[in-house]
């Protein structure tokens, strides 16, 4: 059989996925970056004197642990964009989602110290509340909520999926579609009355597990886990677009009609990864709420969704590496340009939204492969 065929075959003649592990590089660069995450940013924070240059403040650990989860949401959107071509612009929902399960949590660990200094938050104290709603009952449990981060985000993502593929909706209009619901999600959570928090959504958070969060030592922890949560969901994409399960996501994206017509059914593939992808981006949001403090239904906007979408298409989609730099580009570029010169940064996205789509649409990882894939000339 030749070498560079995509399935290998057992003793039994059936086929099996072809292994689906990195390269001894791959292994080596992801060892170095989980050292990174473990060791060099916590030293550098944590035991660097604050006046010593090597020293890594506050704000950049923030930022990076912030940028971390947007790239899990990225290498999300790959999963289904590049490797099966769908097109999502409403993943902000299933961010939100798993930020708003962990913010019942932390407004549960406040306690009675708030500002009304009720075991109620705040936010039901104000408009009146005499109890907690039905849904807000296992938000006093860490392993309900690490459960419901999960659950939450792929329920609503399979039972849209299921229903939107079952109907063979795909191409521009599932992606209108998926807007539609993120916007109507976003309506809901603004209502006071739907106990959420309406549009402050929830903050003033201060403890998770007992332990304050505003101390350098949960601030790394929450930056090490971000950080660990990314490799591993890096390592998990891997396993699954190399796998047999991963070619037949690819033939949905290249050829589905051909791939029917082979006896596949598309549907399973493509709920799998829908859900999947959803779950991601739930545990992002998970991540994100404690270290920015903060989650509100600005969070499902449509200008975030589409954001999810750009970052995967800078940093190239249907390479898994990409859209993790595209994430860690775009936010980087985001974060300096918001303070520099905050009118310029809208056009600057779209700019390069556009020139990427002209001229690298590959992306970055495009063009990285052909620089370093250069042969030189004798």
């Amino acid at each position: 059989m030749n070498n560079n065929s995509t399935l290998e075959y057992n003793t039994r003649g059936a086929p099996q996925a072809a292994a689906a592990w990195l390269t001894p590089r791959g292994w080596t660069a992801f060892i170095v970056a989980a050292l990174v995450v473990c060791a060099l940013v916590p030293v550098l924070n944590l035991l660097v004197p604050a006046d010593n240059v090597l020293h890594l403040g506050d704000y950049g650990v923030a930022l990076t642990a912030k940028i971390m989860c947007y790239a899990i949401c990225a290498l999300a959107m790959d999963l289904i964009w590049g490797f099966a071509g769908i097109l999502s612009l409403g993943h902000g929902l299933f961010f939100a989602l798993g930020g708003y399960v962990m913010g019942m949590y932390l407004m549960r660990q406040i306690g009675t110290d708030g500002q009304y200094q009720s075991a109620l938050p705040d936010f039901m104290v104000f408009l009146d509340w005499k109890a907690l709603p039905w849904f807000w009952r296992l938000s006093d449990s860490f392993a309900a909520t690490l459960a419901l981060v999960v659950l939450v985000p792929g329920a609503v993502a399979w039972v849209f999926g299921y229903f939107a593929f079952r109907s063979r909706i795909k191409g521009v209009y599932f992606s209108i579609i998926t807007q539609a619901l993120t916007y109507a999600a976003m309506l809901l959570f603004f209502r006071n009355e739907t106990g959420f928090g309406g549009n402050n959504g929830f903050t003033d958070f201060k403890r998770i597990l007992g332990v304050a969060i505003a101390t350098p030592a949960m601030r790394m922890t929450l930056f090490v886990l971000t950080g660990l949560t990314l490799l591993g969901f890096y390592l998990l994409a891997v396993w699954v677009t190399r796998s047999k399960f991963g070619r037949v996501l690819q033939a949905v994206r290249d050829a589905e009609s051909r791939l029917m017509f082979c006896g596949y059914s598309p549907l399973p593939y493509k709920l799998a990864i829908w859900t999947l992808s959803a779950v991601m981006c739930g545990v992002a949001g998970a991540l994100y709420v404690p270290q920015v403090g903060i989650i509100n239904p600005s969070e499902m906007s449509a200008a975030n969704s589409i954001e999810i979408a750009v970052w995967a298409a800078v940093g190239g989609r249907g390479s898994l590496i990409g859209p993790i730099a595209g994430a860690f580009a775009v936010n980087g570029a985001k974060s300096w340009l918001t303070v520099s010169a905050p009118e310029v940064w809208l056009y600057f996205l779209g700019a390069l939204f556009i020139a990427v789509t002209l001229f690298l649409p590959q992306g970055l990882a495009g063009l990285f492969q052909k620089i370093f894939s250069r042969k030189p000339q004798a």
